[in-house]
């Protein structure tokens, strides 16, 4: 049977929603906006986790609406909370990249999915240093009104922009 681990925001509340339509054993790692922070105390922990339990897929979702997300999109309320100025600075960038490279109407969907991107790229590095195996890393976007897992845009689509100035 399939074991997976969620990489989630606690203010979005998808565990008992994850549970329902994955119904295998799942295990959930939360940090506020996805900000999950690869340093060698929770990368020890990861590795015993997936270890222990043979986990081979790893999921990085956030909400459509997550609050953490939102706020950084705009009020910048929550700016203050430990370990979120990075996460802040991370979206402020991708907003003037996205600005720069194309126009959607899924612009919050777009900053996500590159957001969601990068912080893949960063774990499989990691991970792939600790197994010799492969261990699946995706990304989802859980759209809230339409109660669905939308997979984010691919990492091709999501590029840091460059200046050849």
């Amino acid at each position: 049977m399939p074991k997976t681990l969620f990489f989630l925001c606690p203010t979005d509340c998808l565990e008992s929603i994850i549970n329902n339509v994955h119904r295998h054993e799942n295990y959930f790692y939360t940090s506020l906006g996805n900000s999950f922070l690869s340093d060698l105390e929770t990368l020890e922990y990861l590795k015993e986790l997936i270890k222990t339990h043979n986990i081979r897929k790893i999921y990085f979702i956030l909400s459509n609406d997550n609050q953490i997300v939102s706020d950084a999109l705009g009020g910048h309320f929550f700016s203050e909370i430990k370990g979120l100025e990075t996460f802040y600075n991370e979206v402020a960038i991708q907003i003037e990249n996205s600005k720069a490279s194309w126009q959607t109407d899924h612009n919050q969907f777009s900053i996500l999915s590159h957001y969601l991107n990068k912080k893949i790229k960063e774990l499989q590095l990691e991970l792939d240093n600790l197994f010799n195996y492969p261990i699946k890393i995706s990304g989802k976007i859980y759209n809230r009104y339409d109660h669905l897992f939308n997979d984010i845009y691919s990492g091709f689509l999501c590029q840091e922009k460059h200046s050849l100035n």
